[in-house]
């Protein structure tokens, strides 16, 4: 399959895990930008400046993702931060990072120097980045169960996470709106391998 297969919804819908998995199924690279973003956030950590202010430094970093069977890692200037990108400190400021024209500009360009085939997952990767990707899917749930998901992940309270994905899906709306042709699929009631399932049914359906 040559192609681009597009996988966006909100924080916490699953679109990750779902990425990965039909990817692997499907036998092509996986690729994360939502990592290019929290990369350009722990840049403001990093550099204790603000999401405006790091415009005039991106060209100081030199950034890469590459993809890997299982995941993708990210380095700063050769120096992989892959485990860094998941900590609370980065989850607050990345939606300020994410809405600044010159920095989804930035990440945009990286992204589309990439050759497909892959499976790219995000908030607008069908509706803005890959317009022209065959495939566009939309994964959407509701804020308590993408609260309860993320909360392995992050040393925080259920309540702790439930507000910052409320807040992060108020700061995110305007680049989290689906795609016009996207197939939009509640993974609520689904658990991981049944959305992998109903994903790969509408790319490759059975005969």
């Amino acid at each position: 399959m040559q192609g681009i297969i597009t996988i966006d919804g909100p924080s916490a819908s699953g679109k990750t895990s779902v990425a990965k998995l039909v990817a692997q199924r499907l036998g092509i690279p996986y690729i994360s930008s939502g990592l290019l973003y929290r990369a350009v956030a722990l840049m403001c950590l990093l550099e204790n400046v603000s999401a405006e202010e790091i415009e005039q430094k991106l060209g100081k970093y030199r950034l890469e993702l590459k993809p890997t069977p299982t995941q993708n890692l990210v380095f700063l200037d050769g120096h992989e931060v892959s485990e860094a990108l998941h900590s609370l400190e980065v989850d607050q400021i990345v939606s300020a990072v994410a809405v600044r024209p010159a920095i989804r500009q930035y990440v945009n360009d990286v992204l589309r120097r990439i050759p497909p085939p892959f499976v790219v997952d995000g908030r607008d990767m069908g509706s803005t980045v890959f317009p022209q990707a065959q495939h566009k899917f939309y994964l959407t749930a509701s804020p308590e169960v993408r609260a309860r998901r993320r909360v392995p992940e992050r040393d925080a309270a259920f309540e702790t996470v439930l507000a910052e994905i409320i807040r992060r899906d108020q700061a995110d709306h305007q680049q989290s709106a689906p795609a016009r042709d996207a197939i939009i699929l509640d993974t609520s009631h689904l658990d991981l391998d049944g959305v992998v399932r109903a994903v790969l049914e509408h790319i490759a359906p059975s005969s």
